[in-house]
């Protein structure tokens, strides 16, 4: 579904990411694991248009879609729940999901798709007059992912969806992750904790200081002393 040739990256002068490969298959959940700063976020601003590839290809569906704006990306198919959340803090939560489904012209669609985000995140059916701002950080990021999903995206570029949550939450939000993607969206996750990835990831890729230096199927990675001296505590 996505593949990355060998691009590369640079913010000003400081080259971010360099000579990246990674490939996603439909169906899949890939996670992408590395410490602060490696060039995971970098990675997906990339993927979803908000930086620009300096060489390589990036191809989606057999399309080239390296430098493309944002927005044409979004119309093809790939969503973007960013680092952070970035939920409009002004506006209420139903018209957070609303502005999702902004390039979509189906009203019926949308309508279905609100329903069922309301029944993936109860919590935000509850809150959904409700000011966005006022949220925990949770429910933020339930919102985020919600807001993603609205797009109707066949694949699902998720950054840090674990960052500052309460370990029960983690739990929650990797639940539905894992829901979300059985019920056919592709999955592309970067994720600090490498633990909770890897348990619910296909396949995986360790990035380093703007390098892939490891990859694999989960599985191998999780049994890989280099690994799990680096990022699973030497467990």
């Amino acid at each position: 579904m996505l593949q990355v040739n060998n691009i590369d990256v640079f913010y000003g002068n400081i080259h971010a990411l360099k000579n990246i490969s990674l490939e996603v298959n439909e169906g899949e959940i890939v996670t992408l694991i590395g410490a602060n700063g490696a060039g995971k976020t970098t990675l997906l601003k990339t993927l979803s248009g908000l930086l620009k590839p300096k060489q390589g290809t990036i191809t989606y569906k057999m399309q080239q879609i390296g430098g493309k704006p944002a927005q044409a990306i979004v119309k093809s198919g790939i969503s973007h729940v960013p680092e952070g959340r970035r939920v409009f803090a002004n506006m209420s939560v139903e018209e957070n999901l609303e502005l999702g489904a902004f390039l979509r012209k189906d009203r019926d669609g949308i309508k279905k798709d609100l329903d069922h985000v309301f029944e993936l995140f109860p919590r935000l059916k509850e809150r959904r007059k409700q000011l966005s701002g006022t949220l925990s950080g949770g429910e933020q990021q339930m919102l985020a992912m919600g807001r993603a999903i609205m797009a109707r995206p066949n694949l699902l570029l998720l950054d840090e969806p674990s960052m500052g949550l309460a370990p029960l939450i983690v739990q929650q939000i990797f639940e539905i992750i894992q829901t979300i993607n059985k019920e056919g969206t592709t999955i592309l996750l970067v994720e600090q904790n490498a633990h909770m990835a890897l348990s619910i990831a296909d396949r995986a890729y360790v990035i380093e200081t703007g390098k892939i230096v490891l990859s694999g199927t989960a599985k191998e990675l999780q049994e890989s002393e280099e690994v799990k001296a680096a990022y699973l505590g030497g467990v």
